[in-house]
């Protein structure tokens, strides 16, 4: 056992895994900066009251499907990290494919351009989008809490702290009064970005120590 772990860590490529790991910190940046920016197009926004949706409906629609689409691609770089990274066990598959479809949902959310603009004309699956991402996202670190931590054991620690994190604030809030649902949102989001980043730390910390490794023969 210990011989295919080592000869999987040597089988990574330390460059591609390290550029994949900073393609997620961007994402995560960009979601951030990209919400930050958008609430100051929006005139009256309230950051407590008022959702990320409804910086997407209007004149901050621009910069937050922008910012949306770069955390899309974060996650599709966590998914390729972690096929490429792979530490063991079918549910580490799981997670992998479960990043993958995260990033899937993420793009559909600021292509469909279903927000809080009280529009319900046609099919809209804005709320089934949403159920999506707080399931993948409970799911995913939760399966790669146990194979991370033979390696990690701060990130299974992590993991599983932002994963309880998340399970317990996304009933409160889908079911909260609404005049506290940007602020609830927000928390939400800085949870999927601290998950991300975690993953990426370790991501980056395993490239450089296989580049180390490998500049010594």
């Amino acid at each position: 056992m210990r011989h295919l772990t080592e000869h999987s860590a040597a089988s990574e490529q330390p460059y591609f895994l390290m550029t994949l790991a900073s393609i997620g910190f961007l994402g995560c940046a960009a979601l951030i900066i990209g919400t930050l920016v958008a609430q100051t197009l929006v005139p009256d926004y309230n950051w407590i009251s008022d959702t990320i949706s409804d910086l997407a409906a209007g004149r901050g629609e621009i910069v937050m499907d922008v910012s949306l689409y770069g955390f899309a691609a974060g996650l599709f770089a966590v998914s390729l990290a972690s096929s490429h990274a792979h530490l063991g066990g079918k549910s580490w598959s799981a997670a992998a494919l479960c990043f993958a479809l995260l990033a899937a949902l993420v793009v559909i959310v600021g292509a469909r351009n279903e927000y809080g603009d009280g529009d319900h004309d046609g099919v809209v699956i804005h709320i089934y989008l949403v159920y999506g991402l707080g399931a993948l996202f409970a799911l995913a670190p939760a399966c790669m809490a146990r194979a991370i931590g033979r390696h990690h054991g701060w990130a299974r620690r992590a993991l599983i702290g932002l994963t309880l994190a998340w399970v317990i604030l996304c009933p409160v809030f889908l079911w909260a009064p609404t005049g506290f649902d940007g602020l609830i949102e927000r928390t939400l989001g800085l949870i999927a970005c601290g998950i991300i980043c975690t993953l990426c730390t370790v991501f980056f910390l395993r490239g450089q120590k296989s580049a180390h490794q490998r500049s010594k023969f």
